[in-house]
């Protein structure tokens, strides 16, 4: 028997947000069931003057729909899973991962020939500090330049000439059809991207019924997917890293092994802490891999870069 569970889902108001639900809700209703979408602003969409560092809250794209999941407003929320903070509420589990997009970062410019290896310096826009971290390791001639605001805002910024070229997530870009902008498509394993990027997380209160929320995962999950990015946020988690800081991380399953790489970058781009592991259970990859930064000296370097970003703010 299908199910006629009409599920509410919670969202941010952003193009690419709105894109990623309505995702949810085609997957949903595959299943049988009917969606509506109940869409807000979050802290983090609403506060654009200032990094997302500098803004001070773990949750800045997540903690309203968190609370409207608590107060029972929305059925379910949906996140760009590298938005989520390294530790949740034991009261909202994540209870599903869309297969991954492609995980890699690009570069977009409205130069064609433009490249990150060129000797000539660029203003490179970005928000993230650990794509600045990443320029200031590997590309210490550039300038990165703030660049907070969805993307059409941003890509309206690069219009502008507020930047010479962008440095954003492949998937976003190609859910938003700006694939024309490219210039550039950065290997994995050179710069690798944030815990979790390229899937939607899907999250509930732990009071919503059990056969909805197991329909919903069965409609939603990707098991190979949600294997990776397990692995990588248990990793994060112990680290206590987050999308504010320049963690890095990203696994991939090869012949039912989770091969996991992961790090951290001082903000100067001068220090360099890095490992990797591989295993079947996530968690104990992503534990792993974080005990051994954390023996290099990970949790050591992220104190002071939380020190010198609030010293920033």
């Amino acid at each position: 028997m299908q199910l006629k569970n009409n599920i509410r889902i919670g969202t941010r108001n952003s193009a690419l947000a709105l894109w990623q639900a309505h995702h949810i809700g085609r997957l949903l209703e595959t299943a049988g069931m009917t969606y509506e979408l109940v869409a807000i602003n979050t802290i983090g969409d609403k506060i654009l003057d200032r990094s997302l560092s500098k803004i001070g809250a773990k949750g800045v794209f997540t903690e309203e729909l968190e609370t409207m999941l608590r107060a029972g407003e929305i059925d379910i929320a949906q996140h760009s899973a590298k938005d989520l903070p390294s530790t949740l509420a034991d009261d909202l589990p994540l209870i599903a991962f869309t297969e991954r997009e492609a995980a890699h970062d690009v570069v977009l410019s409205m130069n064609p020939s433009i490249r990150l290896g060129q000797s000539a310096p660029l203003r490179i826009g970005t928000s993230s500090t650990r794509r600045r971290a990443f320029l200031a390791h590997q590309y210490p001639q550039h300038v990165a330049v703030e660049m907070r605001g969805n993307l059409q805002t941003r890509l309206e910024k690069l219009k502008n000439g507020d930047c010479d070229a962008m440095l954003l997530a492949y998937a976003g870009v190609h859910r938003m059809d700006m694939e024309a902008y490219i210039v550039e498509h950065l290997d994995l394993q050179a710069y690798v991207p944030a815990v979790g990027q390229g899937s939607v997380a899907i999250q509930c209160s732990s009071r919503l019924d059990s056969n909805i929320r197991e329909a919903i995962r069965a409609a939603c999950n990707h098991a190979a997917s949600e294997s990776c990015i397990v692995a990588e946020r248990s990793l994060l988690a112990m680290l206590d890293g987050g999308c504010s800081v320049p963690v890095f991380g990203h696994a991939k399953l090869v012949a039912g092994q989770i091969h996991l790489h992961a790090g951290v970058l001082s903000l100067s781009g001068d220090q360099k802490i890095e490992s990797s592991g591989i295993g079947a259970e996530p968690k104990s990859v992503g534990n792993q891999v974080a005990t051994e930064l954390i023996k290099q000296g990970a949790q050591q370097l992220l104190k002071e870069i939380r020190v010198q970003l609030a010293s920033q703010s």
